[in-house]
């Protein structure tokens, strides 16, 4: 066993700090540090993972599992998650880095950590999503038999005031309302009932909500709810989920009786439909992946992937520590 350093002495010791109390990101890491399934996460990583040999030894791999998840929760740069890392103690006893014996991974091992997880040949970040619902279904929370598909569009950068003189060729613009957008698209499938997504794909943000639908779907599925985007796509929702009932939203126009009687079943359908924005909103607004942070659809997608993972065990917790 080591002997704890003055510096982990301090970062620990809460006792010689009479008047504090936790604070909330506090509570957030250490209610992460009891539910996130670390072992089965660092399994998924582990054989692609740099070996101990000639050279440097590797830093722990769950130790840059916790820092690269830090940097999902908090939306830091791979130096700016060092920085933080430098100034909260909350997040070092969270990584569990000890400044009087080890230094904290720089940006650099932090960048490539992320760009193993983001090899194309691998695909580790989906692998991860798909590891959160195996560990989330083993505890009961089992994929029910209905599923609510939506997307949304995940900014990027527009200008072409850059050394090429263009925008990033995988991302493309779209429409909405009156208003357009550039950048990609984040499709989900999110259980009925949990409320967990169980299936993403990503596209570029002018690809139609419906091309994706059949991915979103597991199969067993007797009900599909979605917003109007997906109306009238019985053909492509019986060719992935043959038992599912068609309870997307309905596009309607015109005045009298019959168009009110359908924005009434619209908006009944939507108090189930409307759970699918708990998701986008961890995703978006609490890890702030509102915007791309990196170029092309391959490294963004990763992120993508692991953000739901997060938000899955996130949008869990309760169930989780009971």
């Amino acid at each position: 066993m080591k002997q704890a350093t003055l510096a982990a002495a301090a970062d620990q010791g809460a006792e010689f700090e009479r008047f504090r109390r936790p604070t909330r990101r506090d509570v957030f890491l250490q209610t992460m540090d009891t539910i996130v399934p670390w072992a089965e996460l660092c399994e998924v990583i582990e054989p692609h993972y740099p070996k101990a040999g000639k050279g440097r030894p590797p830093i722990g791999l769950e130790r840059m599992l916790r820092m690269y998840f830090v940097q999902h929760w908090f939306n830091l740069a791979d130096e700016a998650c060092e920085e933080a890392l430098l100034d909260s103690t909350a997040l070092r006893r969270f990584v569990g880095i000890d400044l009087g014996r080890e230094r904290v991974p720089d940006g650099t091992t932090l960048l490539k950590f992320r760009r193993l997880l983001e090899d194309d040949r691998h695909k580790l970040g989906a692998a991860l999503f798909a590891k959160v619902g195996e560990v989330l279904q083993s505890k009961g929370m089992k994929v029910g038999t209905g599923t609510i598909v939506d997307a949304t569009i995940i900014s990027a950068p527009s200008s072409t005031k850059n050394d090429k003189g263009e925008r990033d060729p995988e991302m493309h613009q779209a429409k909405k309302g009156q208003q357009y957008f550039f950048g990609m698209k984040l499709h989900i499938g999110v259980d009925s009932e949990t409320g967990l997504a169980h299936s993403a794909v990503v596209t570029a943000a002018n690809v139609h909500d419906k091309h994706p639908l059949p991915e979103l779907l597991h199969g067993e599925e007797l009900e599909v709810f979605g917003d109007s985007a997906y109306a009238s796509q019985q053909e492509l929702i019986a060719a992935k989920a043959p038992k599912a009932k068609d309870r997307t939203n309905q596009r309607v126009r015109g005045t009298g009786h019959l168009a009110d009687l359908e924005r009434i079943v619209n908006r009944i359908k939507s108090k189930t439909r409307s759970r699918v924005e708990h998701m986008f909103a961890v995703v978006k607004r609490q890890f702030g992946f509102s915007k791309v942070r990196y170029k092309g659809l391959a490294k963004n997608a990763t992120r993508a992937f692991v953000a739901l993972g997060l938000a899955n065990i996130y949008m869990a917790r309760k169930r989780l520590v009971a």
